[in-house]
């Protein structure tokens, strides 16, 4: 698929921000992952999404986060910018200025919180999806944002010549076929299990939080598909499903994905800012039960993994405090 027709990649890193031990960015750390996932295939990185604690970090830190980005990546991958606001307002004034700080599309959440009808959905949608003139990927999660986005709102807001994608974790398989018989959208898988099943009904390709610890493997799978070889992309998926469980069963992913990269020794410090928190003694522990089974993984050697569940206990609150303006 050429970059005309699809201006975001196929292996997108739902990328974590890596944080201090006292819960402010590490920009070191934040470099040398991007550079890591993007050596090992990701073609695109989704900063400031939910992965990336969009919720807590600061506007400054949110744009920050594109212009590193943006230069780690040198045009070896797109940077796409999540998160928004559930205040329409608020989501134009940070993707304007994302598009200022060089980002190469825009994923635009459903509103959370408010719980908008449809009418309000695609109002939304539409005004924030025309502030700039970058491609857009709607992201369809009612698991977190309380409204799902309707069949007939999506039909509507594909008309939108900004709107190219949407990222899917709905898990509503017969809705993804119906949306693309009847659209020209791009579908991105948003759910690590069900990467190489929405592949196969035609999705375009993955955004995803395992793919912070392997892009590799996504990178294998992605590229199977493409060849239509699909007893290796298969092969892949399996390998990839304890480690899958262990980052997205236990506790938030980010949580899960920060305390084994950590102990990978990838990232410096496994610290989330509050409200979350690392993994109790015993959810570390079923974390770690999990990369037991995990066998060989490109990319990734879990004879080195180290887990330090006192390093990854409690949250932290970052020295500038306040998450919106």
């Amino acid at each position: 698929m050429s970059t005309s027709e699809n201006p975001f990649g196929q292996v997108l890193v739902a990328l974590v921000t890596p944080f201090t031990a006292d819960g402010e960015v590490d920009w070191n750390d934040v470099e040398k992952h991007i550079d890591r996932c993007i050596q090992d295939g990701a073609d695109g990185i989704v900063v400031t999404g939910t992965t990336g604690e969009t919720s807590t970090l600061t506007d400054p830190e949110k744009i920050k986060l594109v212009e590193v980005a943006k230069s780690v990546s040198g045009g070896r991958a797109k940077i796409i910018t999540g998160g928004g606001s559930n205040e329409t307002a608020h989501a134009i004034e940070l993707y304007k200025a994302s598009e200022k700080a060089g980002a190469d599309g825009l994923m635009i959440v459903t509103p959370y919180y408010n719980k908008p009808t449809q009418a309000g959905i695609l109002t939304h949608f539409r005004m924030v999806a025309g502030a700039t003139d970058l491609p857009v990927i709607l992201y369809d999660i009612p698991g977190r944002t309380g409204v799902p986005i309707k069949y007939e709102t999506i039909v509507r807001i594909a008309k939108h010549p900004n709107v190219r994608a949407i990222k899917d974790a709905k898990g509503d398989f017969s809705e993804v076929s119906r949306v693309l018989n009847q659209t020209d959208l791009m579908y991105f898988s948003g759910d690590d299990a069900n990467v190489l099943p929405h592949l196969a009904i035609g999705a375009t390709g993955l955004i995803g939080v395992t793919a912070n610890i392997a892009s590799a493997p996504y990178r294998t799978i992605i590229d199977a598909v493409n060849a239509s070889d699909l007893a290796t992309a298969t092969a892949a998926h399996q390998a990839l499903e304890p480690l899958v469980r262990a980052v997205m069963t236990h506790v938030p992913g980010t949580v899960a994905a920060k305390y084994i990269l950590h102990g990978l020794g990838r990232i410096s410090s496994p610290r989330v800012r509050l409200p979350l928190v690392g993994p109790e003694e015993w959810e570390a522990a079923q974390i770690e039960d999990e990369l037991a089974l995990v066998g060989a993984i490109d990319g990734v050697d879990f004879t080195n993994f180290r887990p330090d569940r006192n390093a990854a206990a409690g949250g932290a609150l970052p020295k500038v405090a306040g998450t919106t303006r």
